[in-house]
């Protein structure tokens, strides 16, 4: 089979591999689409993604979705062309999370993530052909949701569980302060939620566009000049710019929330933090998810229409033009997607 491979900083190569077979409690899946991701950019271009160093030759992705090709041992139930996605994360260990904590899986010390260096060995992703995946982190695909839209469950449930934390939004003015793909998706999730208007604000008109079609009612192109709107009840930080949190931080009501979803700088970095403390916000942190990608699939089956947010399609063969689009704001790039195999989920070895 073929697979998307990240061999170090800059190094990225479609190699072929030995086709998986399913083993105990393992599906062997066709993949059919892949979402390409910041980490998965971080990878190419660093060799590593926070404080993940790349060791060795990796699989990239986790925003993926295919159909069963068949199950192995001691996964039975899941029949051949069953269209699912993937929960990524698999915690490693049986240790009890702090009662602070319970049942935040995702807040686990050891957990292994389709595509993530964080360990050694690796864990491979899913931008291959073909991929054994553990029962446990299948989510079959409901009625009328295709495979296409399951890829994209992923990083629409990153943004349900952001809005999550954030408590009640029914009738609250939001602001989303960054407009890529994970911050549209947190408009879209906002709006599902009952927020009364979205603001998002971002550099790139593109980008609004993307928001806009998602359900943002206001828009601030911060490049252009635009200010940011005054005593919003809930912010969230989507661009992880620690030069943004001043400004974030000044637009949040005193008393308000701030979230933060992007992901911030693991080194020092210069942020103007002052209203934090005079405003008494409360600056929430939001990681992964937990199981709100059931949440996700039940979203889009109810008819939320995420096309907007996919600008760009590449064959699994063209995956480094992929990842470079997908990096370049020029391009007009928000969530790009690799078609990793036939959809229907027919396979042939090569």
């Amino acid at each position: 089979m073929k697979a998307v491979v990240v061999h170090g900083a800059g190094d990225l190569r479609i190699d072929h591999l030995p086709d998986p077979e399913p083993g105990q409690g393992e599906v062997l899946v066709a993949m059919e689409w892949g979402g390409i991701c910041g980490s998965d950019l971080a990878y190419w271009r660093h060799g590593r993604s926070g404080t993940a160093v790349l060791s060795h030759p990796m699989v990239l992705g986790h925003e993926v979705a295919g159909r069963v090709v068949r199950p192995g041992p001691g996964a039975e139930g899941y029949e051949p062309g069953l269209p699912v996605t993937v929960h990524p994360a698999r915690t490693v260990g049986d240790a009890a999370l702090p009662e602070r904590i319970a049942g935040r899986t995702n807040l686990h010390p050891h957990v292994r993530y389709f595509g993530s260096a964080a360990f050694d060995p690796h864990t491979d992703g899913g931008f291959s052909e073909l991929r054994a995946v553990p029962a446990g982190q299948l989510r079959p695909l409901p009625a009328g949701v295709g495979t296409r839209e399951g890829a994209l469950a992923e990083p629409l449930a990153v943004a349900l569980h952001a809005v999550r934390r954030a408590g009640d939004l029914r009738g609250r003015r939001v602001l989303v302060n960054g407009a890529g793909p994970i911050g549209s998706l947190v408009v879209a999730a906002a709006r599902l939620a009952g927020a009364a208007g979205v603001t998002a604000a971002d550099l790139a008109d593109s980008s609004l566009a993307v928001a806009r079609a998602l359900g943002a009612d206001d828009l601030r192109n911060t490049a252009a000049g635009d200010a940011l709107p005054d005593d919003v009840d809930v912010v969230f930080e989507a661009s992880g710019a620690p030069g943004a949190l001043g400004p974030v931080l000044r637009a949040t009501a005193r008393g308000g929330t701030l979230v933060q979803v992007g992901n911030l700088p693991g080194a020092a970095a210069p942020a103007a933090l002052g209203d934090l403390v005079s405003r008494e916000i409360t600056w929430i942190g939001s990681y992964r998810f937990v199981e709100e990608i059931t949440e996700a699939l039940d979203a889009l089956q109810g008819g939320l229409d995420l096309s907007p947010l996919v600008t760009h399609v590449f064959d699994l063969d063209d995956a480094a033009e992929a990842l470079a689009v997908a990096a370049d704001r020029s391009t007009g790039s928000s969530k790009v997607l690799l078609r990793l195999g036939p959809e229907q989920g027919a396979y042939s070895s090569k």
